[in-house]
């Protein structure tokens, strides 16, 4: 079960409105703390994103050192895990050097393999950052609380979007 889960209200008379759209989460946020600053019971509005994308942006090409960090860290987690089962099977604090050992060896020959794999390649590589981003943000309201909603929006300059 999840924690922190608002209970689903049951009457139709609280059913969620839409009371604008926006293209971006902070312009969305704007309403909300004008909202609040009118005296308007914010945890009565939502703001959740629709139409999720996977985005991936390409801020430039991948060198043969940034191929060697990436693989070194792989390498170092791996040698730590590897060090630490190692240390497992010893008496004493040598447990400590065995993990350090292995992170160390484990940086190393990812660095290593990391910078080989990308000088073989033969191709130049991008270098990308994945993440996920929604088109749209609905300011939403619930608990008959739309209309006023809408009210405030409007006295504070900012009409709400046909939704």
């Amino acid at each position: 079960m999840l924690m922190n889960k608002p209970p689903m209200p049951h009457a139709i008379s609280t059913a969620w409105n839409t009371v604008a759209r926006f293209d971006d989460v902070q312009t969305a946020q704007r309403p909300v703390d004008r909202s609040s600053a009118g005296g308007f019971a914010v945890d009565k509005l939502d703001i959740p994103g629709s139409d999720r994308r996977l985005v991936e942006r390409m801020p430039g090409w991948l060198t043969k050192a940034q191929a060697a960090g990436a693989a070194a860290v792989t390498g170092m987690w791996e040698g730590l895990l590897i060090g630490i089962l190692f240390g497992l099977f010893t008496t004493g604090h040598f447990w400590l050097g065995a993990a350090a050992a292995g992170a160390g060896f484990g940086a190393l020959w990812g660095a290593v393999f990391g910078f080989a794999a990308h000088a073989a390649g033969g191709q130049r590589d991008v270098s990308s950052v994945r993440g996920l981003s929604d088109v749209r943000y609905d300011l939403i309201a619930h608990h008959g609380s739309a209309e006023r909603a809408r009210t405030i929006l409007g006295q504070a300059g900012l009409p709400p979007a046909a939704p």
